[in-house]
């Protein structure tokens, strides 16, 4: 069992890198990846990390030579040879062929491009540009290191026994969770805790926790380097930056609506009729399957993210009887915000009437609330994004089915409402 109190306590080293491996990274950017470099790689791109919680002010709480140390170290890093092995000849979602031999081929030379630093406002505005295949994965990378840099500086003050007391209070909760959870055998998740993780190594004793406790209740992880480690499954298909993109190419209000449709035509060529989840709320749930095409309805199902989650359940049930779809043998994965008790409330409402499943995130490789020995909220998470900001030279937007969440420059934002509309919507609180 790994002893985080004396690891934490312990710092003797120059670096403690954060990413020790490029494959540290959620599953789905590896299929996006590969999907970009094949149709997209020149695309011009921006993205920016985004700190929602803004009453927490990471520029005075991480040293900005602490955190360029992390970003430059994971430029240094390259796949290696048995990772790239895992990558081309693994079985995921029952396929050995997912990933092309090209594509494998490009990764073995892949390093992450430069990155822009600088600080406003007691924030640090942090953003990758360049060829859409080049910056696409530093994603990931870039939210693992800002939360867990800021985990390392809540607890560089705490002594040995403070630490001891902090991580036995953090595994009380967790093994209280999964208790619950054992209660529920026909329930499904997966830990999808990468990006707001409290660290590496938490987030790996929580993952395997969840393995050895749940059975057949744990599916698997979106996090890459944990399934290539464990030989759980990778669990991922795609996010809103396909989308948001794909709209920045358009140059048509015409275009621009149908964009968020031909992307995913795209995805369904690219691989062959599988990975087949929709992630419809990107500009509004309610007017994607208002006007979707009929073969959406074919697919396998969708993730839910921004809308209230007993409401997304809902609707897509109904969308999928009326297209003459059984909604029973349709996947459901919720992935917002998640905690046990709406996991279960929600598998209890819809169990039977439409196939269930979680993703659950930071609330499960990052719940420290109420367990700092000092009683500090430092160790809380907060909500951090890294969004695509630009691309092709046109500013990037995501509308989101909770205003909150909006991100775009305001002139876009407009017109992005005018074309799409806000019907669904409704302003929530954004859950960490």
């Amino acid at each position: 069992m790994m002893d985080f109190a004396t690891r934490v306590h312990n710092h003797n080293y120059r670096l403690d890198p954060i990413i020790r491996s490029l494959l540290d990274t959620d599953f789905y950017k590896f299929l996006m990846h590969q999907f970009i470099w094949m149709l997209y790689a020149k695309v011009p791109v921006t993205f920016g990390l985004i700190n929602r919680t803004k009453t927490v002010r990471l520029a005075q709480i991480i040293p900005e030579a602490v955190l360029r140390a992390q970003l430059d170290h994971a430029r240094t890093l390259r796949f290696r040879e048995n990772e790239l092995i895992w990558l081309a000849g693994n079985r995921f979602y029952g396929r050995r062929d997912i990933f092309r031999p090209e594509y494998i081929e490009y990764l073995r030379s892949f390093r992450l491009p430069g990155y822009h630093l600088e600080t406003i406002d007691g924030q640090y505005v942090l953003t990758f540009e360049g060829p859409w295949a080049d910056v696409t994965m530093w994603e990931i990378y870039a939210l693992a290191i800002v939360s867990e840099l800021r985990t390392r500086c809540a607890m560089s003050t705490l002594g040995k026994f403070e630490l001891d007391i902090l991580y036995a209070q953090a595994k009380t909760k967790i093994w209280g969770k999964v208790q619950r959870l054992q209660a529920h055998p026909e329930l499904r998740l997966a830990e999808f805790g990468t990006r707001r993780r409290h660290s590496f190594l938490w987030q790996e004793w929580v993952t395997d926790v969840m393995a050895n406790e749940l059975g057949r209740t744990f599916v698997g992880t979106s996090n890459a380097l944990l399934a290539f480690k464990h030989s759980f499954e990778a669990i991922g298909t795609n996010s809103h930056e396909l989308p948001m993109v794909a709209a920045c190419l358009a140059n048509t209000d015409e275009e621009l609506k149908r964009a968020q449709y031909d992307v995913l035509a795209k995805w369904q060529e690219v691989y062959d009729g599988e990975l087949l989840i929709i992630l419809p709320d990107t500009f509004g749930m309610t007017q994607f399957l208002r006007d979707a095409p009929e073969w959406a309805a074919g697919w396998t199902g969708m993730r839910m993210d921004s809308k209230e989650p007993v409401a997304a359940g809902e609707e897509i049930i109904a969308w999928y009887a009326a297209r003459g779809e059984d909604p029973r043998k349709k996947r459901a994965m919720f992935s917002d915000g998640l905690e046990v008790d709406l996991m279960i409330d929600l598998h209890q409402k819809f169990r039977g009437r439409i196939r269930e499943s979680f993703g659950w995130g930071t609330m499960a490789t990052n719940d420290f609330r109420g367990a700092h020995p000092r009683g500090l909220d430092t160790l809380d998470p907060i909500s951090l994004v890294c969004k695509v900001t630009s691309a092709n030279g046109r500013a990037a937007v995501k509308l989101s089915d909770n205003p909150a969440k909006t991100t775009g420059s305001p002139a876009e934002i407009e017109r992005y409402l005018r074309i799409f509309g806000r019907e669904g919507a409704a302003e929530l609180p954004v859950i960490v």
